[in-house]
């Protein structure tokens, strides 16, 4: 598989995966581990996840200006996975759950200081690594594999992805039920509605009937034992992502020396000389095809990363989980995070058919153009909310389902629907974010390879920040109109893409 291309490749690929897998497992659980442990509503969940996610890649920017500034690419990738060590080490440590009133603004500060410090940590590593993987390929050997490697290096670290949710979950569900209690999605928030005396009276009935279940005859005592084990779950769930981050700073402490320094990095002709600078307006032209590209994934970002956050809630209030449950006898492993998983199994399952494709057509000489790869990718993403569209078309409003106090399985849609749509997305996914990063280490002006990458996650930053939206459709619109949000997002950036792709690809050449 990684024949033909550089041998770094793998290495680098090693490092990452470890840092993804640790991030998956935080990812997986986030948004339903804020909720459940302060009590807030999803809009208000939406608006930390957002800003969370939008620091991510915002920081990225400042990652890559401190590499290009210092030229010590290698040692500010080092101090990235340092800081993300330390960030989930802070939020794995388990707090007193349910939040005492006077406590909550200093839990939640602590929370949101853990969670800044992986981001920055986050921003220190990700951009750089892959300015120093665009630099394998400017080898002008490994030239024409600079799309497959960049697929390959996407798919590898989406291997820890895989398996990270079902780790959370299966940490957080064997001390739910070590505790005697049984995993049920929506509990938490019954139990918030509860102690908020928000509760209806159909909601005060399924409380008392899941509460005498396990023994349990006094409901504040129920529903704040089961509060307390389930939020303690979701802590140690994030101790996982620990151990996988010493594994990535030990494959990358042990690989440093082999890895090429973009620090180093001069640009090739054609004729094999080094070249030291470029043309001052072709620097101009190649930014400024950089920074359009930037603006229309934007509204990608914005649909594709709903995965975490509006994807998760419908996966608990909307999805039949019953249908995926998987007892392995010590303990069941069920939840809406499981749905996390999918979207990393398609993308190692899907990429080498993908690279396979595009190596078919590449020699016949058909290979589309990056640039039209990812307008292609755009339409895909469209498609794919346009089925949960119609799958969620009939199914009751937000506000409706609380009144109920949650769905039976039966009023709940099967978990196809979401399995489909993460199928379609994951092709998006692959049209558009390795091939994304492989434009920009292609197109980048030497000096400006850490900043160029950083910015493209910056573009991912301000699409995540605006991720909340989706919140607020999900609990003022029905799900039908919610989906159809970002089938338009999709489309424009479509549109948009394919508007350009003619200009785009004669900067490229």
């Amino acid at each position: 598989m990684f024949k033909n291309h550089p041998k770094g490749l793998l290495a680098a690929s090693l490092a990452n995966m470890g840092e993804r897998f640790g991030f998956y497992t935080m990812m997986a659980i986030l948004s339903l581990f804020i909720m459940t442990k302060f009590g807030l509503d999803e809009t208000q969940t939406g608006i930390i996840y957002s800003i969370f996610y939008a620091s991510i890649y915002l920081l990225a920017l400042v990652g890559g200006l401190l590499a290009d500034k210092t030229r010590n690419y290698k040692g500010v990738i080092l101090t990235g996975l340092l800081l993300m060590t330390l960030g989930y080490i802070i939020i794995a440590i388990p707090t007193q759950t349910p939040v005492p009133a006077d406590k909550f603004g200093l839990l939640l500060a602590l929370t949101s200081f853990g969670l800044l410090v992986i981001a920055f940590g986050n921003g220190l590593f990700k951009g750089n690594l892959q300015a120093l993987v665009g630099q394998m390929y400017d080898n002008p050997q490994y030239a024409k594999m600079r799309d497959s490697g960049f697929q390959l290096f996407y798919m590898f670290i989406n291997i820890g992805a895989i398996f990270a949710p079902f780790l959370a979950i299966w940490v957080r569900n064997w001390w739910v039920e070590k505790n005697g209690f049984t995993y049920i999605a929506d509990l938490p928030d019954l139990i918030h509605q509860y102690l908020g005396n928000t509760i209806t009276p159909e909601g005060v009935n399924r409380l008392q009937q899941l509460a005498s279940n396990v023994g349990h005859t006094d409901l504040t005592t129920f529903a704040n034992e089961y509060l307390n084990v389930f939020t303690t779950g979701f802590h140690y769930a994030f101790a996982v992502a620990i151990f996988a981050m010493l594994i990535s700073l030990v494959v990358f402490i042990t690989n440093k020396n082999r890895f090429p320094d973009p620090a180093n990095k001069k640009v090739v002709a054609e004729n094999g000389e080094a070249v030291v600078e470029m043309d001052v307006k072709e620097v101009k032209q190649r930014l400024y095809a950089l920074f359009a590209v930037f603006a229309v994934v934007i509204f990608f970002w914005f649909s594709f990363h709903q995965n975490g956050l509006t994807l998760t809630y419908f996966a608990k209030d909307f999805t039949n989980l019953s249908l995926i449950k998987i007892d392995l006898g010590v303990v069941t492993l069920q939840g809406a995070e499981i749905f996390q998983s999918i979207n990393p199994f398609f993308v190692v399952f899907l990429t080498p058919i993908i690279v396979g494709f595009f190596g078919w057509l590449r020699a016949k000489g058909k290979e589309p153009s990056t640039p039209r790869k990812i307008a292609i990718g755009m339409g895909i993403a469209a498609l794919a909310y346009a089925v949960m569209a119609l799958g969620s078309m009939g199914l009751p409003l937000k506000s409706e389902v609380d009144a109920m106090g949650g769905l039976t399985d039966a009023a709940r849609v099967t978990p196809w629907l979401l399995i489909g749509t993460y199928f379609i997305l994951t092709v998006a996914e692959l049209f558009i974010s390795p091939l994304g990063i492989s434009f920009v280490s292609k197109v980048a002006p030497p000096k400006y390879q850490g900043i160029m990458q950083g910015a493209w996650l910056g573009a991912t930053a301000v699409g995540n920040s605006l991720l909340f939206i989706g919140a607020i459709f999900y609990t003022s619109f029905s799900m039908t109109v919610t989906w159809m949000l970002f089938v338009v997002a999709c489309l424009i950036s479509m549109f948009t893409m394919l508007a350009m792709v003619k200009w785009l690809e004669k900067i490229a050449k």
